[in-house]
């Protein structure tokens, strides 16, 4: 969050209505400081050895830095902050406010060669071997109401199903509760107006007692950048998130549909997206609900920022990955029932989705932590179950056997990667980005298509033949991906995208609900994808990844002969060519079922070989492209749906491709260390899970493991991959139904395999990052395209790690069939023919047999069973779909149950946030909306308004007319003297109504920086005018360089200065505790005092108003009187007003 000045942070606008939590008449004060500072760098800083004999001692040397302003995504300029973890030191990027540090050099999580040496994961969460810091998260003492000037004299308080619009509220007096004298305004008995309630579905846990319309709005909105450049930053921040800024997701229109109109989506869309620029500027502290509400300009938005940061925190789209939960700032522990069983969740699987998926739980678990202790229930337990010795699943960084010498970074180790190899793109809504670059600050090397191709005989081919056969491929896949399913149009409902782009929210009052407008709205192609643009299609491969991606049309649409033209090709024949006046027949092949993506390239590829007389060498090409789409799909293309293999086409993310420098793995450690460590058991092979397939249930799940030990659970996720599946190797009870097994048996799951030759010397150009290998046909030579079927993708492409692995290490890959053949050929026959072939690549360097190597062979693997997922010719659109729907409480994770993301490490981090949404919804019921939703605001009657019912002036010489006010006016005046009289008594004899505590200031540097703001701004005003343009010598300083100063500042002050700030917030904390213990027997105490002193002034002033309106005054508190109240009106009674049990006060004469 942005920083702002105290005359900053309380300026508002002046055309706000404001509407006031439900609480009693004087429940409600403005924040003592405002809310622009966030959380500090203190947060998270860690230094993790686990070969030390006791946990080592974490000294932090950084000061603390709030949510600065700065280019939205960018992390690689941030300053850097050196801590010491005992004998070693590191350096990583401070990243917008604080970094964490992993020690990857040593790894308790064995790896397979090891495993007879070192321990589970179980076995070093029993050790203490762990250090983790506690994260200092200061913030500024707030309250939870404001109140701010308005211009239309108007206030509103709320009611349960009410909304009570008091004109004439004063705002001037700390309490809003006090009414200005009779004769200063015009004041208005409180309006009672029945809104619609909200439809509510029971819920399974008591609510959380607080409400946004505690918070005060735009506190989050800085104040130093136009709202132009906010919007852009918030717009941005959307796309960061894979939202569309100016769209309702199709979650969010679920949510809204019955409760908002179309003017109120452009103002939710301005908030949401308000929301995620705070969590995208700053992925290092989670977003908590007070500053969600801060992104409302006024407080008639309060509501849709509730609903807005609810659906945010729950979907996953903020908060998520190693950080620590939001504070929840109403949690009230109770004493914890005996009685009442602690809920526990089983995920199935250390791989990036169960990992994700538990650390999502967790984080979920703490932030709706007063669910559970509010009835006395402890939130629930999270075990991970891990088959194999180590977590990762099928992203597994090998570590090299010779670790000396290196080129890495200090702490990082050389590794090889098995699996998952490449970030693919962190822009455009990867949510690894926030991890990798926001969070642990991982460094990466971005790869760069500036590959080689080497022939059979070693000798590099043409680049302009490369070229042009690329574009041949292009158009041939281009033509077979006009077949692709067609996704059925979404609903999709737009905000305003002129008032979204500047940050404007709109003044039209409620209609009717989007919902109720089922004609009038449009269906459009799903956000989730892009839009082509002219000129563009879908379909071209990406060489780093194999997947393919929006390019420049080639002009597929034309007829084949032209389009040849078209790229550069000669067609000297194509006149007596019998195709020159047809297109080649892929549309009766569409026809088929289960055509195949393989038989639509092969047409393509012999109708231009009879048109152009393609030679050997251009069959080679072809078919290197070919392997690379396999290796993209872990398939054969004869294996690949026609319709359906690029069913993720248009989600792929954007930006550079990168690799991990030290170790893919790295990412799934982190998400299992930090911010504590995740209870992981390894070497625990789920055989058998009973399960309860009614969603209504309330029955628990029984997993039994290889071993003979079992778990109980409330809900489980089911992380395996869909090899397990497929293999049946995990009985289900019941069986599973037959949409969910029909899904597993269609989609296809693949296989691709690595070798990796570790080298002393590099004798390859360490500048490319990869380097391919055409591979000849099964008969040298061949014109025939299916003789380079089974062998194109043997060693097809070389990986220069050197340097993301620290040493010489190349990794070829194995795709297509070539990968089934790894699997039954020995290791020295495939190192030898690989070898072979690098040195007929590199004839001159004569390379040296590898120091050392490695085979994968993930089709061994018991619990991988192969690689990732892909279309198979029987898959339907729908099977992604049906992979990732629950059973009861049996819940999937997995890359195979992403449809969006599938086949890639990112989606099976996203399919974990998936299912920990689901489970969240499941224990606590559908997110709540409040009631109103919108406040409505109440005009005041012209006949009733002084400003135009009082007698216009008359010109007379020296006379004013006289001021007549109407009855309507005088009674008006009479109730509210009368209520300001009342509260006047009643803050007389008790004084200003309690207080919640707030954070007693719990950063040591807020207060050493309250002590020195003068000293620092003496200094940088100085610098400022020293260095400042002649034409402006009075220049003064900037907030920002005051904030460097004081952080500068309070690194460089020693020990003997910093311990008496240490202990002020240590003693603090100590008296703040203390009156939070008391604080609400003091409210009540409060509460009860003030009724009695209400009830005396009313029958000692017997004439003052009526019995109608007394009981008028009774219901603005949110209390009804006549004829009694049963228990449960009570409760309502006290959520309303704030009040305990009035009327059991107010005695049974009253």
């Amino acid at each position: 969050m942005d920083f702002r000045s105290d005359e900053q942070a309380r300026m508002q606008s002046a055309q706000v209505v404001e509407t006031v939590h439900p609480a009693s008449l004087w429940d409600q004060h403005i924040s003592s400081s405002p809310l622009w500072l966030r959380k500090y760098a203190q947060s998270e800083t860690y230094g993790v050895h686990y070969d030390f004999p006791q946990p080592p001692s974490t000294e932090i040397d950084t000061a603390p830095a709030a949510r600065q302003p700065s280019t939205a995504g960018d992390y690689s300029k941030q300053p850097s902050t050196a801590f010491r973890c005992n004998h070693q030191s590191f350096d990583v990027g401070m990243m917008r406010g604080g970094s964490v540090a992993l020690d990857s050099r040593t790894d308790n999580l064995t790896p397979e060669y090891h495993s007879d040496t070192l321990g589970d994961v179980s076995d070093i969460n029993s050790q203490s071997a762990v250090t983790n810091s506690t994260p200092s998260q200061a913030r500024l003492s707030s309250s939870h109401t404001s109140v701010e000037p308005a211009t239309s004299g108007q206030s509103s308080l709320h009611t349960k199903g009410l909304l009570v619009v008091l004109d004439g509220f004063s705002r001037k007096s700390p309490l809003s509760s006090q009414l200005s004298p009779a004769k200063s305004i015009s004041p208005v008995i409180p309006q009672i107006v029945e809104l619609p309630k909200a439809k509510r579905q029971k819920k399974s846990l008591k609510p959380s007692r607080f409400s946004f319309f505690d918070f005060r709005p735009r506190t989050s909105i800085p104040a130093d950048i136009p709202h132009e450049e906010l919007a852009r930053q918030s717009v941005h921040a959307a796309y960061s998130s894979r939202l569309n800024p100016f769209t309702l997701h199709a979650g969010e229109y679920s949510l809204l549909k019955d409760h908002i109109c179309q003017s109120h989506v452009t103002a939710y869309l301005n908030v949401r997206n308000r929301i995620l620029r705070l969590w995208v500027r700053n992925p290092l502290v989670s977003v908590n609900a007070e500053e969600a509400a801060g992104c409302a300009y006024t407080t008639k938005w309060l509501g849709l920022a509730q609903v807005a940061y609810e659906w945010l925190v729950r979907r996953g789209y903020i908060n998520f990955g190693c950080v620590v939960a939001a504070e929840n700032i109403e949690s009230k522990a109770k004493r914890i029932s005996p009685k009442k069983k602690r809920k526990t969740i089983v995920v199935i699987g250390a791989g990036m989705a169960g990992l994700g998926a538990a650390r999502q739980l967790e984080s979920l678990f703490q932030h709706y932590r007063d669910r559970w202790t509010e009835s006395g229930e402890e939130i629930p337990k999270v075990i991970v179950l891990e088959g194999r010795s180590r977590i990762g699943g099928r992203v597994y960084s090998h570590p090299l056997k010779q670790q000396t010498p290196n080129n890495l970074p200090a702490g990082l180790r050389c590794t090889a990667e098995m699996g998952g190899h490449i970030v693919t793109g962190f822009d455009h809504g990867n949510p690894l980005s926030m991890i990798i670059r926001g969070q642990l600050a991982l460094p990466y090397h971005p790869l760069r298509d500036t590959s080689t191709l080497y022939d059979v005989d070693g000798q590099p081919v043409d680049r302009e033949r490369d070229k042009l056969t690329e574009k041949l491929f292009n158009d041939i896949l281009e033509r077979a991906s006009d077949f692709r399913y067609q996704r059925p149009a979404e609903k999709v409902i737009e905000g305003d995208q002129n008032y979204i782009e500047v940050g404007r929210d709109p003044t039209g009052e409620a209609g009717i609900p989007i919902g109720s407008v089922q004609s009038e709205t449009p269906t459009r192609p799903s956000s989730k994808q892009k839009k082509s643009q002219p000129g563009q299609t879908k379909g071209a491969i990406d060489k780093l990844t194999g997947r393919s991606h929006l390019v420049n049309a080639s002009g597929s649409k034309s007829l084949p002969f032209k389009a040849a033209m078209n790229m550069g090709w000669k067609v000297p024949h194509h006149d007596s060519v019998g195709i020159s006046e047809h297109d080649f027949p892929l549309s009766q092949l569409a026809q088929r079922p289960g055509s195949t993506l393989g038989s639509a390239l092969d047409i393509g590829v012999q109708g231009y070989q009879q048109m152009l007389g393609l030679e050997a060498q251009h069959l080679r090409l072809l078919n290197w492209h070919f392997a690379n789409l396999e290796y993209a799909n872990a398939a054969n293309v004869e294996n690949l749906s026609l319709r359906g293999h690029d069913q993720d086409t248009g989600n792929e993310f954007e930006g550079e491709h990168t690799q991990i420098i030290g170790g893919y793995q790295q990412v799934p450690r982190a998400l299992w260390e930090h911010p504590q460590p995740l209870n992981v058991t390894t070497r625990k092979a789920v055989v058998h899970i009973a399960y309860d397939p009614d969603s209504q249930s309330s029955a628990s799940c029984r997993m039994f493991c290889q071993d003979g030990s079992s778990y109980d659970a409330t809900k489980v996720v089911f992380a395996a991959p869909l090899g397990v599946l497929k293999s049946q190797s995990v009985n289900f009870q019941p069986a599973l139904p037959s949409w969910k097994s029909s899904a597993i048996r269609r989609l296809g799951f693949g296989l691709l395999n690595k070798v990796v030759l570790v080298f002393d010397k590099p004798f390859w150009d360490v500048d490319q990052d990869m380097v391919g290998l055409l591979r000849d046909s099964a008969q040298p030579h061949s014109t025939q395209q299916e003789h380079y079927v089974s062998n194109r993708g043997r060693f097809y492409l070389f990986w220069n790690c050197i340097k993301t692995s620290g040493r010489p290490v190349l990794i070829a890959l194995m795709a297509g069939d070539a990968a089934h053949q790894a699997e039954q050929i020995s290791d020295r026959v495939i190192v030898a023919e690989v070898t072979e072939q690098l040195r007929r690549m590199y004839k001159l360097a004569h390379p040296p047999q590898p120091s050392e190597t490695i085979v994968t062979r993930w089709g061994r693997d018991e619990f991988a069973q192969g690689t990732y997922s892909y279309m198979a010719p029987e898959s339907l659109p729908s099977d992604y779909d049906d992979m990732s729907k629950a059973i009861g409480n049996l819940h999937f994770a997995g890359e195979a149950t992403c449809g969006t993301h599938p086949a890639t490490v990112h989606g099976a981090y996203i399919s974990g946030l998936r299912a920990a949404s689901e489970i969240i919804d499941d224990l606590l019921g559908p997110i709540e909306i409040p009631d109103p939703l919108v406040p409505v605001t109440i005009k005041a009657d012209p006949d009733a308004s002084p400003s135009s019912s009082t007698t216009k002036p008359t010109r007379v010489t020296g006379v004013a007319a006289p001021v007549v006010l109407t009855k309507v006016q005088q009674d008006e005046a009479r109730l509210n003297g009368f209520e300001a009289d009342i509260l006047k008594a009643i803050l007389t004899k008790l004084g200003p109504r309690p207080s919640k505590p707030g954070n007693p200031g719990s950063n040591p540097f807020l207060l050493f920086s309250k002590d020195n703001l003068a000293a620092a701004k003496v200094q940088c005003d100085a610098t400022r005018q020293a260095s400042a343009n002649p034409r402006n010598p009075t220049s003064k300083t900037q907030r920002n360089e005051v904030r460097a100063i004081l952080g500068a500042m309070w690194r460089a002050a020693p020990e003997d200065v910093r311990r008496p700030y240490v202990e002020r917030v240590r003693d603090n904390r100590l008296v703040n505790n203390d009156s939070a213990a008391t604080f609400q027997d003091r409210l009540n105490a409060w509460d009860a005092d003030a009724v009695g002193i209400r009830r005396d002034y009313v029958r000692d002033h017997p004439d003052v108003i009526s019995e109608e309106e007394e009981r008028r005054m009774w219901e603005a508190l949110g209390v009804v009187r006549p004829g009694g109240i049963t228990m449960q009106q009570e409760r309502k009674a006290k959520r309303a007003s704030g009040y305990a049990g009035i009327w059991g006060m107010l005695g049974p004469d009253e």
